[in-house]
């Protein structure tokens, strides 16, 4: 057996020896080599380029129970996460998912120190605090501030200029293993994961694990091409789906959160939807794909620019569309105030409109970034409260009441009520007949109730006034 073993060995190694001491196999070898040898060192080029700019993120948040309980220690639990970032200015700014420091009372950044020997073990680095500037749920993007200058930085990339099967680098700290760095290829330069969302990802098979969220994905230059967000798994670790938010996106938000402290997003007012040939002959379509504006909202930029539903969307800013996701997807990354050129099909007639980009009015979730459970909790209620002002009745169908606590967040079941208890979005006013017009006073009058008292809630729910009466426990 190890005979045969040996036999197959030699004819092997005797065959090496004869293809390659053919000049053509040998100048193919070479060439192979030589190539080989170019990438590893364009890799090894962008390591050294990127890996200094990429930091590990430690955050400490508090967060409320499970429920309520008797004991008040019960309703806080301290929470630490950790994740990367990536600097994208010489200045202190630093680029993160959200998901790394949600709720965050204490961020701590671990930076890079400079390379000053030949040793391969850790690298050396240095822990300064950092300071939230902004958090963009919607992207799952954030934005951290260190007083820190002279810092190295990476440059963002053309996101729209990636192609499937491009080689790609994952920057970041997974697992707590920092300064890793994995290699893989674009798998899809567009995923989108929910069909009525305008957001899209870059996905990737370079492996991407917890701890990885927020650091970069470059390209072989050593450029932004996506901010590592989170993966597709079955079991919990790299499977090859990995997905990024795309630099373009991820610039935009940066630039936007540095500015103003938050992401103004624009919108123009119209429901998109793809053209199928089922809906192009229903409706009598000229075209049997394309984008039909199936909805365009009174009052808004759309309408006023002149667009009406039925329009067929030809191009945005002189790209053609194929689909409504594309119309969504160009529009999501424009500025409040841009004006957007469309060009229209109606009555067999071409038309070229301008419409200015507005502001789209954000949900309650945009409320969650800046609730400190310390702050914000009204135990009694078991709710995460927050003083109702002109920003948030700007932002919510609140058209009767103009003080009183907006009900961020609730505990499932916190009040034994027939209305079945307080949902987000409530605006509490009164406390049995007593004005309520921010936290302080809420407290104030529920401190006053001993059990067995009857409590009536004077709220608005969308809009509508409502009592809400239960008794205290």
């Amino acid at each position: 057996m190890l005979r045969n073993q040996l036999d197959g060995l030699m004819f092997g190694f005797a065959l090496t020896l004869v293809l390659s001491a053919s000049p053509a196999s040998a100048q193919t070898s070479a060439r192979t080599d030589t190539r080989a040898a170019d990438l590893s060192s364009s890799l090894e080029s962008a390591a050294r380029l990127v890996g200094p700019a990429v930091v590990e993120i430690f955050a400490t948040s508090y967060k409320t129970g499970a429920g309520l309980v008797a004991r008040s220690a019960d309703l806080l639990t301290t929470e630490r996460a950790s994740g990367s970032g990536v600097i994208v200015a010489p200045d202190g700014y630093i680029l993160t998912n959200a998901h790394v420091i949600d709720r965050a009372q204490r961020v701590r950044v671990d930076i890079p120190e400079p390379v000053t020997g030949q040793s391969i073990l850790a690298r050396r680095s240095r822990t300064v605090s950092g300071q939230i500037v902004g958090i963009d749920r919607e992207t799952d993007l954030a934005l951290i501030k260190v007083e820190e200058q002279n810092l190295p930085v990476l440059t963002f990339a053309d996101s729209d200029e990636l192609k499937a099967g491009q080689l790609v680098m994952a920057f970041g700290s997974p697992l707590g293993l920092n300064n890793s760095v994995s290699l893989g290829i674009i798998s899809s330069v567009a995923r989108q994961l929910e069909s009525e969302s305008p957001m899209i990802y870059v996905q990737t098979d370079a492996s991407i694990n917890p701890g990885s969220s927020g650091g970069p994905l470059v390209d072989v230059r050593g450029r932004i091409v996506g901010i590592s967000t989170f993966i597709a798994s079955h079991a919990g670790g790299n499977e090859g789906l990995g997905f990024a938010a795309p630099s373009n996106i991820a610039r935009t938000v940066y630039e936007q959160i540095r500015k103003g402290g938050r992401v103004r997003r624009g919108d123009i007012g119209v429901r998109a939807q793809t053209i199928t040939p089922v809906l192009a002959a229903g409706l009598n379509l000229p075209r049997e794909s394309g984008v039909v504006l199936a909805d365009v909202t009174p009052g808004g930029p759309a309408a006023l620019a002149g667009l009406q539903p039925g329009d067929l969307v030809l191009t945005l800013d002189d790209k053609p569309l194929e689909n409504g996701r594309q119309l969504q997807v160009g529009l999501y990354r424009r500025f409040v105030g841009d004006i957007v050129w469309l060009e229209i099909l109606r009555d067999n007639r071409v038309r070229r409109m301008a419409v200015a980009m507005s502001e789209r009015k954000d949900s309650l979730d945009s409320l969650s970034a800046s609730i400190d459970p310390r702050e914000n909790l009204v135990s009694r209620l078991g709710i995460l409260g927050v003083n109702l002002d002109d920003r948030i009745v700007e932002s919510l169908p609140v058209v009767r009441v103009r003080n009183g606590v907006v009900v961020a967040s609730t505990v499932a079941g916190a009040l034994d009520a027939r209305e079945g208890g307080l949902a987000m979005g409530d605006v509490i006013f009164a406390v049995n007949r007593t004005a309520v017009n921010g936290l302080a006073e809420l407290r104030t009058v529920l401190a006053g109730l001993k059990t067995g008292d009857p409590v009536v809630l004077q709220l608005e729910r969308q809009g509508e006034l409502m009592y809400l009466a239960f008794t205290v426990e």
